[in-house]
């Protein structure tokens, strides 16, 4: 009896395999496409025909949601009136695995003479459409269809490609979270890349506070009514010294001795963790998860002694940043 796991184990292997050979065939092509693309004064312009004009449009759109302006042109429509969408200081992006689509080739001789870059995404680089091209970005793969016919390993290669340019041009921008957060506003997305800690922090009296003189029957009271399960611990000069959370208290009382008359700086952890206020709330959380913890003391500019507030990954659970 058939396996269809295995069969299905079998093309996966295949198509992973094929993108480690285009992997392994980068070359300075890769380079001078990455060095075109952010010197682009126009827009990436991507055609295809059928499963290449369907990779062509993804890779328009993961173009564009970085900031580079990108669309998808239908080779057959370029034919009858839509070149007009190209202009000069347009790159051509072009994905034709045969490198002999005939609506593509008959557009060429036009973007030559406007003097329009072509950056050629093929199977066959001695193709018509190849020759054509300023750079080259070789995608020649072995079909993962029993016949090697099936666009297949040849669109997931060119996808995967296409992603690497992209990711390259964001590193060679300096492409941060902002820039992202920016151009993604809507959404569970939008929200977490968008809300900063100051829109989530607990400020003013609702920043639970204690002096490090106090006795911890006061620092349970203040635990308990401001409900975040942490206290700050400050010196008589509202300096921030350290934290007492309610793992603090469950320790302390796991010791057996006289907690309730212990003072605040007894039980408290220095030196707590802190957060610019200005920061993103989603740098927030990953910081509470490489540190292991549930708060963050929110500090305005290099300050970290005066916090102005104090976020909680309950606040960033609401806000469905997590």
């Amino acid at each position: 009896m058939t396996s269809y796991i295995e069969i299905g184990k079998e093309v996966l292997k295949k198509e992973a395999d094929a993108i480690l050979s285009v992997m392994e065939r980068l070359d300075t092509q890769f380079d001078r496409a990455v060095d075109l693309i952010d010197g682009c004064e126009g827009r990436l312009v991507f055609t295809g025909i059928g499963k290449s004009g369907l990779i062509s449009k993804k890779l328009a759109s993961t173009f564009s949601s970085i900031g580079m302006p990108a669309l998808f042109l239908h080779p057959a429509d370029s034919l009858h009136g839509d070149l007009g969408m190209v202009q000069k200081g347009d790159i051509f992006f072009i994905l034709s695995n045969s490198g002999e689509t005939e609506e593509i080739i008959k557009v060429l001789p036009w973007i030559k003479r406007m003097g329009i870059v072509a950056i050629v995404m093929t199977g066959n680089i001695e193709s018509t459409v190849a020759g054509y091209a300023d750079v080259i970005l070789d995608v020649k793969v072995e079909e993962a269809c029993p016949y090697n016919m099936v666009p297949t390993s040849s669109t997931t290669t060119t996808l995967a490609l296409g992603d690497a340019l992209a990711i390259a041009l964001m590193r060679k921008r300096n492409f941060r979270m902002e820039d992202f957060a920016l151009l993604h506003p809507g959404g569970t997305l939008g929200r977490s890349l968008l809300l900063r800690v100051e829109d989530l922090m607990h400020a003013g009296d609702d920043l639970p506070k204690v002096y490090e003189d106090m006795l911890m029957r006061h620092v349970i009271v203040e635990i308990t009514s401001k409900r975040l399960g942490v206290t700050g611990v400050f010196d008589r000069n509202d300096q921030l010294l350290g934290i007492i959370t309610d793992g603090d208290l469950r320790r302390a009382l796991e010791k057996g001795d006289n907690l309730l008359e212990r003072r605040a700086r007894d039980v408290m952890v220095k030196n707590p963790k802190g957060i610019e206020k200005e920061a993103l709330a989603a740098h927030a959380l990953q910081m509470m998860e490489e540190f292991s913890i549930t708060s963050l003391f929110a500090f305005e500019g290099g300050e970290r002694k005066y916090p102005v507030g104090i976020l909680h990954i309950h606040d960033l659970l609401k806000a469905k940043i997590v």
